[in-house]
Protein backbone atom coordinates (compact mmCIF):
# COMPACT_ATOMS: atom_id res chain seq x y z
CA UNK A 1 0.00 0.00 0.00
CA UNK A 2 1.17 3.38 -0.47
CA UNK A 3 1.19 6.46 1.11
CA UNK A 4 -2.23 8.52 1.13
CA UNK A 5 -1.35 12.34 2.58
CA UNK A 6 -2.11 15.34 1.62
CA UNK A 7 1.48 16.25 0.58
CA UNK A 8 2.54 14.37 -2.95
CA UNK A 9 5.77 12.30 -2.80
CA UNK A 10 7.97 12.05 -5.28
CA UNK A 11 8.39 8.29 -4.17
CA UNK A 12 5.72 6.22 -3.49
CA UNK A 13 6.26 4.02 -0.28
CA UNK A 14 5.15 1.02 1.32
CA UNK A 15 3.49 1.71 4.75
CA UNK A 16 4.72 -1.35 7.58
CA UNK A 17 2.99 -1.38 10.64
CA UNK A 18 3.73 -4.04 13.59
CA UNK A 19 1.77 -3.55 16.78
CA UNK A 20 3.15 -4.40 20.60
CA UNK A 21 -0.17 -4.54 22.74
CA UNK A 22 -0.63 -4.34 26.58
CA UNK A 23 -3.12 -5.30 28.02
CA UNK A 24 -4.04 -5.64 31.98
CA UNK A 25 -5.34 -9.01 33.20
CA UNK A 26 -8.85 -9.28 35.17
CA UNK A 27 -6.86 -11.24 37.94
CA UNK A 28 -8.04 -10.76 41.34
CA UNK A 29 -4.51 -10.27 42.54
CA UNK A 30 -1.42 -8.84 41.16
CA UNK A 31 1.22 -10.84 39.44
CA UNK A 32 3.57 -11.99 41.97
CA UNK A 33 2.03 -11.04 45.21
CA UNK A 34 -1.66 -11.22 46.83
CA UNK A 35 -2.13 -7.32 46.45
CA UNK A 36 -5.52 -6.45 45.17
CA UNK A 37 -5.31 -5.71 41.35
CA UNK A 38 -7.97 -3.34 40.68
CA UNK A 39 -5.92 0.41 41.06
CA UNK A 40 -8.05 2.90 38.92
CA UNK A 41 -10.31 4.49 41.55
CA UNK A 42 -7.97 3.85 45.13
CA UNK A 43 -5.72 6.37 46.81
CA UNK A 44 -2.72 6.41 45.79
CA UNK A 45 -0.12 3.95 47.08
CA UNK A 46 -2.68 1.36 49.15
CA UNK A 47 -2.76 -1.72 47.08
CA UNK A 48 1.13 -2.19 47.85
CA UNK A 49 2.87 -4.73 49.81
CA UNK A 50 6.73 -5.36 49.95
CA UNK A 51 6.96 -7.49 47.19
CA UNK A 52 5.84 -4.37 44.52
CA UNK A 53 7.71 -1.77 46.29
CA UNK A 54 10.77 -3.62 45.35
CA UNK A 55 11.83 -4.42 49.11
CA UNK A 56 15.06 -6.68 49.39
CA UNK A 57 14.88 -10.00 49.84
CA UNK A 58 10.89 -10.55 48.84
CA UNK A 59 10.06 -13.03 46.75
CA UNK A 60 7.54 -13.41 43.96
CA UNK A 61 5.23 -16.23 43.58
CA UNK A 62 3.12 -16.90 40.08
CA UNK A 63 -0.35 -16.03 39.89
CA UNK A 64 -1.74 -18.85 38.48
CA UNK A 65 -5.00 -17.11 36.96
CA UNK A 66 -2.78 -14.84 35.24
CA UNK A 67 -0.89 -17.61 33.28
CA UNK A 68 -4.03 -19.29 32.24
CA UNK A 69 -5.32 -16.10 31.16
CA UNK A 70 -2.58 -16.06 28.62
CA UNK A 71 -3.12 -19.26 27.77
CA UNK A 72 -6.29 -18.69 26.84
CA UNK A 73 -5.93 -15.75 25.02
CA UNK A 74 -3.29 -17.49 23.16
CA UNK A 75 -5.61 -20.86 22.36
CA UNK A 76 -8.57 -18.54 20.85
CA UNK A 77 -6.23 -16.78 18.59
CA UNK A 78 -4.85 -20.01 17.19
CA UNK A 79 -0.93 -19.23 18.99
CA UNK A 80 1.10 -22.88 19.59
CA UNK A 81 1.25 -23.01 23.25
CA UNK A 82 5.08 -24.62 23.79
CA UNK A 83 5.85 -27.62 26.52
CA UNK A 84 7.81 -24.89 28.72
CA UNK A 85 7.98 -21.61 29.55
CA UNK A 86 9.82 -19.06 31.88
CA UNK A 87 10.26 -15.30 33.14
CA UNK A 88 13.23 -13.61 32.70
CA UNK A 89 14.70 -10.00 34.11
CA UNK A 90 14.12 -7.02 31.80
CA UNK A 91 16.75 -4.66 33.16
CA UNK A 92 15.99 -1.13 32.54
CA UNK A 93 16.37 2.25 35.04
CA UNK A 94 13.71 4.18 34.82
CA UNK A 95 11.73 6.23 37.62
CA UNK A 96 8.25 3.56 37.69
CA UNK A 97 10.23 0.73 37.63
CA UNK A 98 10.50 -0.20 41.63
CA UNK A 99 12.98 -3.06 41.29
CA UNK A 100 14.98 -1.68 38.32
CA UNK A 101 14.06 -4.60 36.78
CA UNK A 102 10.83 -6.07 35.36
CA UNK A 103 9.69 -9.93 35.53
CA UNK A 104 8.98 -10.41 31.88
CA UNK A 105 9.72 -13.16 29.36
CA UNK A 106 12.20 -13.07 26.72
CA UNK A 107 13.06 -16.42 24.73
CA UNK A 108 10.30 -19.11 26.08
CA UNK A 109 7.30 -16.93 26.34
CA UNK A 110 3.69 -18.97 26.72
CA UNK A 111 2.40 -18.46 23.34
CA UNK A 112 4.17 -18.52 19.58
CA UNK A 113 2.51 -17.57 16.45
CA UNK A 114 -1.24 -16.96 15.65
CA UNK A 115 -3.26 -15.31 13.70
CA UNK A 116 -6.09 -12.28 14.33
CA UNK A 117 -8.67 -11.75 11.07
CA UNK A 118 -9.48 -8.35 10.40
CA UNK A 119 -11.80 -6.57 8.08
CA UNK A 120 -11.45 -3.15 6.32
CA UNK A 121 -13.23 -1.66 4.24
CA UNK A 122 -15.27 -4.64 3.87
CA UNK A 123 -11.86 -6.95 2.87
CA UNK A 124 -10.95 -9.17 5.38
CA UNK A 125 -7.37 -9.85 5.54
CA UNK A 126 -5.08 -12.29 8.26
CA UNK A 127 -2.81 -10.53 10.64
CA UNK A 128 0.05 -12.81 12.15
CA UNK A 129 1.08 -12.91 15.82
CA UNK A 130 4.90 -13.50 16.99
CA UNK A 131 4.45 -14.00 20.44
CA UNK A 132 2.10 -13.36 23.57
CA UNK A 133 4.06 -13.17 27.07
CA UNK A 134 3.57 -12.20 30.28
CA UNK A 135 5.14 -9.79 32.71
CA UNK A 136 4.43 -7.46 35.70
CA UNK A 137 3.26 -3.48 34.76
CA UNK A 138 5.35 -0.70 36.48
CA UNK A 139 4.07 1.87 38.92
CA UNK A 140 2.48 5.15 37.75
CA UNK A 141 4.16 8.63 37.47
CA UNK A 142 1.57 11.42 37.84
CA UNK A 143 3.03 14.60 36.69
CA UNK A 144 1.98 17.86 38.48
CA UNK A 145 2.02 21.75 37.55
CA UNK A 146 1.04 24.24 40.40
CA UNK A 147 1.47 27.06 38.22
CA UNK A 148 4.68 27.92 39.94
CA UNK A 149 6.74 24.60 39.31
CA UNK A 150 5.97 21.53 37.83
CA UNK A 151 6.55 17.72 39.46
CA UNK A 152 5.92 14.04 39.32
CA UNK A 153 4.29 12.09 41.58
CA UNK A 154 4.53 7.97 42.31
CA UNK A 155 1.96 5.75 42.60
CA UNK A 156 2.95 2.32 43.35
CA UNK A 157 -0.95 1.08 43.13
CA UNK A 158 -0.28 -0.39 39.69
CA UNK A 159 3.11 -1.92 40.26
CA UNK A 160 3.17 -5.53 39.78
CA UNK A 161 -0.24 -5.74 38.03
CA UNK A 162 -0.40 -8.86 35.42
CA UNK A 163 0.19 -7.57 31.86
CA UNK A 164 -0.06 -9.52 29.13
CA UNK A 165 1.68 -8.31 25.69
CA UNK A 166 0.65 -9.44 22.44
CA UNK A 167 3.46 -8.87 19.68
CA UNK A 168 2.40 -9.02 15.72
CA UNK A 169 4.94 -9.28 12.97
CA UNK A 170 5.03 -6.28 10.55
CA UNK A 171 1.90 -7.20 8.47
CA UNK A 172 -0.12 -4.16 8.71
CA UNK A 173 0.22 -1.38 5.86
CA UNK A 174 -2.07 1.53 6.66
CA UNK A 175 -3.62 3.07 9.77
CA UNK A 176 -6.63 1.60 9.38
CA UNK A 177 -5.89 -1.58 9.95
CA UNK A 178 -3.87 -1.10 12.95
CA UNK A 179 -7.17 0.35 14.24
CA UNK A 180 -9.47 -2.29 13.02
CA UNK A 181 -6.62 -4.80 14.47
CA UNK A 182 -6.87 -2.94 17.82
CA UNK A 183 -11.13 -3.26 18.05
CA UNK A 184 -10.88 -6.64 16.96
CA UNK A 185 -8.56 -7.39 19.55
CA UNK A 186 -10.14 -6.03 21.89
CA UNK A 187 -13.51 -7.24 21.38
CA UNK A 188 -11.65 -10.94 21.58
CA UNK A 189 -9.89 -10.23 25.23
CA UNK A 190 -13.81 -9.38 26.18
CA UNK A 191 -15.46 -12.36 24.87
CA UNK A 192 -12.61 -14.33 26.77
CA UNK A 193 -13.79 -12.29 29.68
CA UNK A 194 -10.15 -11.60 30.91
CA UNK A 195 -9.42 -8.30 30.27
CA UNK A 196 -11.65 -5.17 29.60
CA UNK A 197 -8.79 -3.82 27.52
CA UNK A 198 -9.91 0.17 27.88
CA UNK A 199 -7.65 2.14 26.08
CA UNK A 200 -8.94 5.39 27.91
CA UNK A 201 -8.38 3.96 31.26
CA UNK A 202 -4.91 2.25 30.36
CA UNK A 203 -6.17 -1.71 29.71
CA UNK A 204 -4.85 -1.66 27.09
CA UNK A 205 -1.93 0.26 25.71
CA UNK A 206 -0.14 -0.22 22.32
CA UNK A 207 3.20 0.84 20.86
CA UNK A 208 2.97 1.11 17.04
CA UNK A 209 6.47 0.33 14.87
CA UNK A 210 5.96 2.00 11.79
CA UNK A 211 8.25 2.07 8.86
CA UNK A 212 8.81 2.76 5.03
CA UNK A 213 10.18 1.37 1.92
CA UNK A 214 9.73 2.20 -2.20
CA UNK A 215 7.39 0.15 -2.93
CA UNK A 216 8.80 -3.10 -4.43
CA UNK A 217 12.02 -3.23 -1.81
CA UNK A 218 12.03 -6.32 0.12
CA UNK A 219 13.99 -4.88 3.00
CA UNK A 220 12.59 -3.35 5.45
CA UNK A 221 12.97 0.33 6.56
CA UNK A 222 14.63 2.07 9.59
CA UNK A 223 11.62 0.95 12.19
CA UNK A 224 10.12 4.06 14.46
CA UNK A 225 8.39 3.07 17.50
CA UNK A 226 5.37 5.68 18.69
CA UNK A 227 4.16 5.60 22.18
CA UNK A 228 1.61 7.58 24.47
CA UNK A 229 -1.62 6.98 22.34
CA UNK A 230 -4.88 6.49 24.48
CA UNK A 231 -7.74 5.88 22.26
CA UNK A 232 -8.46 4.01 18.68
CA UNK A 233 -8.43 7.58 17.09
CA UNK A 234 -4.79 8.29 18.81
CA UNK A 235 -3.30 5.45 17.25
CA UNK A 236 -4.52 6.04 14.05
CA UNK A 237 -3.51 9.67 14.10
CA UNK A 238 0.07 8.66 15.19
CA UNK A 239 0.41 6.86 12.42
CA UNK A 240 -0.47 8.88 10.19
CA UNK A 241 1.41 11.70 10.97
CA UNK A 242 4.53 9.12 11.50
CA UNK A 243 3.69 8.43 7.63
CA UNK A 244 3.53 11.86 6.07
CA UNK A 245 6.75 12.27 8.36
CA UNK A 246 8.74 9.58 7.29
CA UNK A 247 7.84 10.14 3.42
CA UNK A 248 9.00 13.46 3.47
CA UNK A 249 12.38 13.10 5.10
CA UNK A 250 12.90 10.15 2.66
CA UNK A 251 11.82 12.40 -0.58
CA UNK A 252 14.16 14.70 1.14
CA UNK A 253 17.18 12.19 1.33
CA UNK A 254 17.36 12.38 4.99
CA UNK A 255 17.60 8.89 7.03
CA UNK A 256 15.22 7.71 9.17
CA UNK A 257 17.17 6.96 12.61
CA UNK A 258 15.80 3.83 14.93
CA UNK A 259 14.05 5.52 17.62
CA UNK A 260 11.63 6.07 19.96
CA UNK A 261 9.01 8.81 19.86
CA UNK A 262 5.96 9.93 21.61
CA UNK A 263 2.73 10.92 20.89
CA UNK A 264 1.29 14.86 21.42
CA UNK A 265 -2.41 14.27 21.40
CA UNK A 266 -2.92 18.12 21.54
CA UNK A 267 -1.47 18.49 18.35
CA UNK A 268 -1.50 15.68 16.48
CA UNK A 269 2.17 14.75 16.07
CA UNK A 270 5.05 12.88 17.32
CA UNK A 271 8.55 13.97 19.00
CA UNK A 272 11.65 11.96 19.54
CA UNK A 273 11.82 10.82 23.43
CA UNK A 274 14.99 8.43 22.78
CA UNK A 275 17.14 5.85 20.52
CA UNK A 276 15.25 2.60 20.19
CA UNK A 277 16.89 0.10 22.42
CA UNK A 278 17.76 -3.62 20.85
CA UNK A 279 17.35 -6.51 23.63
CA UNK A 280 21.18 -6.48 24.40
CA UNK A 281 20.20 -3.16 25.79
CA UNK A 282 17.83 -5.07 28.83
CA UNK A 283 20.56 -7.55 30.01
CA UNK A 284 18.05 -10.21 30.16
CA UNK A 285 18.67 -13.26 32.18
CA UNK A 286 16.23 -16.07 33.36
CA UNK A 287 14.76 -15.10 36.64
CA UNK A 288 16.40 -16.67 39.77
CA UNK A 289 13.77 -16.33 41.91
CA UNK A 290 10.97 -18.25 39.66
CA UNK A 291 10.77 -21.53 38.27
CA UNK A 292 10.13 -22.61 35.02
CA UNK A 293 7.06 -24.06 34.08
CA UNK A 294 5.76 -26.55 32.25
CA UNK A 295 2.77 -26.89 30.25
CA UNK A 296 0.81 -30.19 29.96
CA UNK A 297 -0.56 -31.37 26.97
CA UNK A 298 -3.64 -31.76 29.27
CA UNK A 299 -3.70 -28.39 30.79
CA UNK A 300 -3.94 -26.99 27.37
CA UNK A 301 -6.73 -29.42 26.17
CA UNK A 302 -9.09 -28.26 29.33
CA UNK A 303 -8.05 -24.99 28.43
CA UNK A 304 -9.35 -24.96 25.02
CA UNK A 305 -12.93 -26.51 26.60
CA UNK A 306 -13.41 -23.31 27.91
CA UNK A 307 -13.22 -21.21 25.28
CA UNK A 308 -16.22 -19.76 24.13
CA UNK A 309 -17.76 -19.56 20.64
CA UNK A 310 -15.70 -16.27 19.26
CA UNK A 311 -17.08 -13.33 17.62
CA UNK A 312 -16.51 -14.08 14.14
CA UNK A 313 -17.58 -17.67 14.44
CA UNK A 314 -20.77 -16.38 16.41
CA UNK A 315 -21.49 -13.61 13.79
CA UNK A 316 -21.52 -16.10 11.47
CA UNK A 317 -23.43 -18.45 13.30
CA UNK A 318 -26.17 -15.80 13.56
CA UNK A 319 -26.39 -15.01 10.11
CA UNK A 320 -27.04 -18.52 8.67
CA UNK A 321 -28.99 -20.34 12.09
CA UNK A 322 -31.48 -17.00 11.80
CA UNK A 323 -31.37 -15.47 9.05
CA UNK A 324 -30.24 -12.20 10.31
CA UNK A 325 -28.83 -9.59 7.99
CA UNK A 326 -25.34 -8.75 8.17
CA UNK A 327 -25.41 -5.72 10.07
CA UNK A 328 -27.68 -7.14 12.99
CA UNK A 329 -25.75 -10.15 13.05
CA UNK A 330 -22.84 -7.85 13.74
CA UNK A 331 -24.43 -5.91 16.39
CA UNK A 332 -26.22 -8.61 18.10
CA UNK A 333 -22.39 -10.26 18.34
CA UNK A 334 -20.42 -7.02 19.47
CA UNK A 335 -20.46 -8.06 22.66
CA UNK A 336 -21.10 -11.68 24.13
CA UNK A 337 -23.25 -10.53 26.73
CA UNK A 338 -25.44 -8.96 23.52
CA UNK A 339 -25.41 -12.59 21.96
CA UNK A 340 -26.32 -14.26 25.52
CA UNK A 341 -28.62 -11.90 25.47
CA UNK A 342 -30.18 -12.24 22.37
CA UNK A 343 -30.36 -16.07 22.13
CA UNK A 344 -31.90 -16.32 26.14
CA UNK A 345 -34.83 -13.61 24.78
CA UNK A 346 -35.82 -16.22 21.51
CA UNK A 347 -35.35 -18.91 23.86
CA UNK A 348 -38.77 -17.24 25.98
CA UNK A 349 -40.14 -15.72 22.54
CA UNK A 350 -39.66 -18.96 20.18
CA UNK A 351 -36.87 -19.69 17.20
CA UNK A 352 -39.23 -18.53 14.82
CA UNK A 353 -39.37 -15.08 16.06
CA UNK A 354 -35.83 -14.80 15.38
CA UNK A 355 -35.87 -11.50 13.37
CA UNK A 356 -38.19 -9.75 15.65
CA UNK A 357 -36.13 -10.61 18.79
CA UNK A 358 -33.58 -8.77 16.74
CA UNK A 359 -35.34 -6.21 15.71
CA UNK A 360 -36.15 -5.28 19.36
CA UNK A 361 -32.53 -5.59 20.08
CA UNK A 362 -31.15 -3.49 17.83
CA UNK A 363 -34.37 -0.78 17.62
CA UNK A 364 -35.79 0.26 20.46
CA UNK A 365 -33.52 -1.82 23.47
CA UNK A 366 -30.58 0.15 21.88
CA UNK A 367 -32.35 3.37 21.73
CA UNK A 368 -32.56 3.11 25.95
CA UNK A 369 -28.89 1.56 26.57
CA UNK A 370 -27.91 4.51 24.14
CA UNK A 371 -29.31 7.20 26.27
CA UNK A 372 -27.68 5.94 29.22
CA UNK A 373 -24.54 6.38 27.81
CA UNK A 374 -20.85 5.04 27.48
CA UNK A 375 -20.74 1.15 26.66
CA UNK A 376 -23.79 0.23 28.45
CA UNK A 377 -25.60 -3.37 28.33
CA UNK A 378 -28.72 -4.86 29.64
CA UNK A 379 -27.26 -5.98 32.22
CA UNK A 380 -26.72 -2.42 33.84
CA UNK A 381 -30.98 -1.91 33.38
CA UNK A 382 -33.63 -3.33 34.83
CA UNK A 383 -34.84 -5.36 31.94
CA UNK A 384 -33.86 -8.30 31.00
CA UNK A 385 -33.84 -10.76 27.88
CA UNK A 386 -36.69 -12.38 29.40
CA UNK A 387 -38.48 -9.22 29.07
CA UNK A 388 -37.79 -8.67 25.72
CA UNK A 389 -38.62 -12.30 24.53
CA UNK A 390 -42.01 -12.07 26.69
CA UNK A 391 -43.05 -8.65 24.82
CA UNK A 392 -41.71 -10.51 21.66
CA UNK A 393 -44.42 -13.20 22.27
CA UNK A 394 -47.54 -10.68 23.10
CA UNK A 395 -47.09 -9.16 19.61
CA UNK A 396 -46.79 -11.91 17.65
CA UNK A 397 -49.91 -13.40 20.02
CA UNK A 398 -51.57 -10.43 18.73
CA UNK A 399 -52.31 -9.96 22.78
CA UNK A 400 -50.43 -5.80 22.44
CA UNK A 401 -49.85 -3.65 18.63
CA UNK A 402 -46.63 -2.48 18.23
CA UNK A 403 -47.20 0.71 19.27
CA UNK A 404 -48.42 -0.68 22.62
CA UNK A 405 -45.22 -2.60 22.91
CA UNK A 406 -43.19 0.22 22.43
CA UNK A 407 -44.90 1.84 25.77
CA UNK A 408 -44.63 -1.37 27.26
CA UNK A 409 -40.82 -1.43 27.05
CA UNK A 410 -40.58 2.19 28.43
CA UNK A 411 -42.43 1.20 31.34
CA UNK A 412 -40.16 -2.21 32.12
CA UNK A 413 -36.85 -0.06 31.90
CA UNK A 414 -38.57 2.52 34.29
CA UNK A 415 -39.43 -0.56 36.44
CA UNK A 416 -38.05 -3.70 35.97
CA UNK A 417 -42.07 -5.04 35.69
CA UNK A 418 -41.95 -7.98 32.83
CA UNK A 419 -44.46 -7.28 30.06
CA UNK A 420 -47.15 -9.56 30.80
CA UNK A 421 -47.65 -8.10 34.21
CA UNK A 422 -47.29 -4.18 32.60
CA UNK A 423 -50.17 -5.33 30.06
CA UNK A 424 -52.56 -7.06 32.78
CA UNK A 425 -52.25 -3.94 35.28
CA UNK A 426 -53.13 -1.66 32.78
CA UNK A 427 -55.10 -2.65 30.73
CA UNK A 428 -53.61 -2.80 27.72
CA UNK A 429 -54.12 -5.91 25.99
CA UNK A 430 -55.22 -5.21 22.23
CA UNK A 431 -59.02 -4.61 21.29
CA UNK A 432 -60.41 -7.51 19.17
CA UNK A 433 -64.06 -6.65 19.47
CA UNK A 434 -65.12 -5.53 15.60
CA UNK A 435 -68.32 -4.47 17.27
CA UNK A 436 -66.07 -1.80 19.61
CA UNK A 437 -63.62 -0.82 16.65
CA UNK A 438 -66.40 -0.45 14.15
CA UNK A 439 -68.19 2.20 16.75
CA UNK A 440 -65.09 4.60 17.13
CA UNK A 441 -64.07 4.39 13.27
CA UNK A 442 -68.22 5.63 12.48
CA UNK A 443 -67.51 8.38 15.42
CA UNK A 444 -64.07 9.62 13.67
CA UNK A 445 -65.68 9.43 9.80
CA UNK A 446 -68.82 11.92 11.56
CA UNK A 447 -65.89 14.10 12.93
CA UNK A 448 -63.53 14.52 10.12
CA UNK A 449 -65.73 15.58 7.59
CA UNK A 450 -62.63 16.86 5.52
CA UNK A 451 -60.99 13.74 5.80
CA UNK A 452 -63.57 12.00 4.88
CA UNK A 453 -64.13 14.32 1.52
CA UNK A 454 -60.47 13.88 0.56
CA UNK A 455 -60.41 10.28 0.69
CA UNK A 456 -63.58 10.30 -1.91
CA UNK A 457 -61.93 12.65 -4.06
CA UNK A 458 -58.93 9.92 -4.45
CA UNK A 459 -56.62 10.83 -1.20
CA UNK A 460 -55.70 7.74 -0.34
CA UNK A 461 -53.61 9.15 2.14
CA UNK A 462 -56.14 10.40 4.05
CA UNK A 463 -56.94 6.57 5.84
CA UNK A 464 -53.92 7.19 7.62
CA UNK A 465 -55.60 10.20 9.18
CA UNK A 466 -58.56 8.66 10.39
CA UNK A 467 -56.79 5.58 11.47
CA UNK A 468 -54.72 7.84 13.72
CA UNK A 469 -57.96 9.05 14.97
CA UNK A 470 -59.44 5.82 16.38
CA UNK A 471 -56.07 4.56 17.20
CA UNK A 472 -56.22 7.96 19.66
CA UNK A 473 -59.00 7.05 21.04
CA UNK A 474 -58.54 3.44 21.85
CA UNK A 475 -55.28 4.34 22.75
CA UNK A 476 -53.15 2.56 20.91
CA UNK A 477 -54.89 -0.70 21.99
CA UNK A 478 -56.94 -1.23 18.29
CA UNK A 479 -55.12 -3.55 15.74
CA UNK A 480 -54.41 -0.51 12.96
CA UNK A 481 -54.97 -3.42 10.05
CA UNK A 482 -58.42 -3.88 11.27
CA UNK A 483 -59.11 -0.26 11.91
CA UNK A 484 -58.30 0.48 7.79
CA UNK A 485 -60.73 -1.82 6.75
CA UNK A 486 -63.16 -0.90 9.06
CA UNK A 487 -63.43 2.84 7.99
CA UNK A 488 -62.74 1.75 4.01
CA UNK A 489 -66.28 0.06 4.58
CA UNK A 490 -68.08 2.84 5.94
CA UNK A 491 -66.40 5.22 3.54
CA UNK A 492 -66.54 2.91 -0.01
CA UNK A 493 -69.96 1.72 1.03
CA UNK A 494 -71.40 5.19 1.18
CA UNK A 495 -71.56 5.54 5.31
CA UNK A 496 -70.66 8.58 6.88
Amino acid sequence: MTTQTGTKHRTEYETVIGLEVHLQLKTRSKMFCSCDREYFNAEPNTHVCPVCLGMPGMLPVINKEAVTDTLLAGLALGCDIPAYAKFDRKNYPYPDLMKGYQISQYDQPFCLNGVLEIEVDGARRVVHLERIHLEEDTARLLHRDNGVETYSLLDVNRAGSPLMELVTKPDMHSAAEAGAFLRTLRQVMRYLRIADADMEKGGMRCDANVSLRPVGQAELGSKVEVKNMNSFRSVQRAIEFEIERQARMLDAGERIMQETRGYVDATGETVSQRSKEEASDYRYFPEPDLPPLHIAPETIEALRARLPELPAARLARFASQYGLPADEARILTESRADGDAFEEALRVAGAEHARAVAHWFTGDVARHLNALGGEAELGDTKVTARHIGQLVRLVAANAITAATAKDVLDIAFETGDLPEAIVDARGLRQVTDAGAIDEVAQRAIAANPKAVEDYRGGKQSAIGFLVGQVMREMKGRADANTAAETLRRHLDGGAG
